[in-house]
C-alpha cells in the first residue's frame, strides 16, 4: 500500500527514478516546496474527483486552482472532490501522498497544462513525506495521462 505500490511501479516502469523520502511532512504544497527547495508551482498535486459515477485523477501545478467552468467544459459535468476514505480505497495512497503511480484501481489520469510551466515537477510518491522528480512530459507518459486545461493560475501580484 502507499509508497510500496509506488516503489513497485517505478521498479517496473522507470527504475531510473528515485523516490525521495524526507524526515519532515510534505503533505501540503507549501511544506513540500520548502522541504524540497523548489517553487510551490513545481509541486505536482494529485486531486481526486468523481464525475457522475466515474472517479478520476487530475495532476496540476501546486499553485494552480481548479476552474469549475473549465472542468464542466472539459468533462461535461460538475466534478465532486472525493473524501479521504474513498481516495485511499481507490489509490492506496493517503491524502498528502496521493499520486498517479501504483494505484489500487485503474483510474483515468489527466495532467493539467499548468505543469508545462516547469522543466521538473515533484509529485508525491504514495506517502506524506515522499516525492519523485521528473519532467511533466515523462509524468504524463508514465501514467498514460491526457493533457487538459482545467485550472487557473494565481494572478501575478502587482507591485505598487
Amino acid at each position: 500500500m502507499g509508497i510500496e505500490t509506488v516503489r513497485q511501479f517505478f521498479a517496473e516502469h522507470a527504475p531510473d527514478i528515485n523516490i525521495e523520502e524526507l524526515e519532515t511532512s510534505t503533505a501540503t504544497v507549501q511544506l513540500a516546496a520548502e522541504a524540497h527547495g523548489v517553487a510551490p508551482g513545481q509541486i505536482a498535486k494529485t486531486l481526486a474527483f468523481r464525475m457522475g459515477e466515474k472517479p478520476l485523477l487530475i495532476v496540476a501545478s501546486g499553485n494552480a486552482r481548479i476552474d469549475n467552468r473549465k472542468i464542466r467544459d472539459t468533462f461535461g459535468g460538475k466534478a465532486k472532490m472525493l473524501d479521504a476514505e474513498t481516495v485511499m480505497e481507490l489509490t492506496s495512497h493517503p491524502v498528502g501522498g496521493v499520486c498517479p503511480f501504483g494505484l489500487a484501481t485503474d483510474l483515468p489520469v489527466y495532467c493539467d497544462e499548468s505543469l508545462h510551466a516547469y522543466d521538473e515537477v515533484l509529485p508525491a510518491a504514495g506517502s506524506p513525506n515522499s516525492a519523485v522528480r521528473l519532467s511533466p512530459k515523462r509524468l504524463a507518459e508514465l501514467v498514460n495521462a491526457k493533457w487538459v486545461d482545467v485550472c487557473k493560475l494565481p494572478e501575478p501580484e502587482s507591485v505598487n
